[in-house]
């Protein structure tokens, strides 16, 4: 078996030529990636239920919108809380409840008190359900050309506008990507 660079804490943007309809222009923050598979959420897909709904302690900690994301298709009844904890606190300073992914950006123990993190929470959001690879898997795919791969921002995490998330992070690319933002939404009516 071929090393794995670790991808995790990067975006999956989906290519237009991306034909599953669980990431039609998702956009994807790795969370694990290794030799034994990848781990991720959907950025991009809020759904109408508000966090309030079925976590209703984490509510008031839950940034704009407010509501659930659909994180993939496994496992949509469970549910993972991310975080950007301003400066990206490190070792003993990282509040309890809080494990780093990539710089400021970290998985919250949503069986963990709240209160431990409110303070130290910039954004939080709330995602039901991941997206899932098997060893190599996505690998593959990256092979296949069905995502670009950029590095993430903090502020990914928690956009307010999710729906113009995969125009906005292939715009901001210093390359032939940022020209892929423009790519029509049905290329037939061109």
């Amino acid at each position: 078996m071929t090393e794995v660079s670790s991808l995790t804490g990067r975006l999956l943007v989906a290519t237009p030529a991306l034909a599953d309809p669980n990431f039609d222009r998702a956009v994807v923050l790795l969370l694990d990636h290794d030799e034994e598979g990848s781990l991720g959420v959907v950025l991009n897909r809020p759904t109408p239920v508000g966090v309030g709904d079925i976590l209703e302690n984490w509510a008031g900690l839950a940034g704009e919108p407010g509501v659930v994301f659909q994180g993939g298709p496994v496992s949509l009844d469970s549910a993972l809380g991310v975080a950007v904890i301003p400066g990206g606190m490190a070792g003993e300073r990282a509040p309890l409840g809080w494990r780093r992914v990539h710089g400021a950006i970290g998985l919250v123990d949503l069986e963990a008190p709240p209160e431990l993190l409110a303070s130290a929470l910039g954004s939080l959001r709330i995602f039901a359900g991941y997206a899932g690879w098997g060893p190599g898997q996505l690998e593959n795919e990256l092979a296949d050309g069905a995502w670009y791969v950029v590095e993430s921002e903090p502020g990914d995490v928690s956009s307010p506008a999710p729906e113009r998330l995969w125009r906005e992070v292939l715009r901001r690319q210093r390359s032939e990507l940022a020209m892929v933002a423009t790519y029509p939404d049905d290329p037939s009516l061109n």
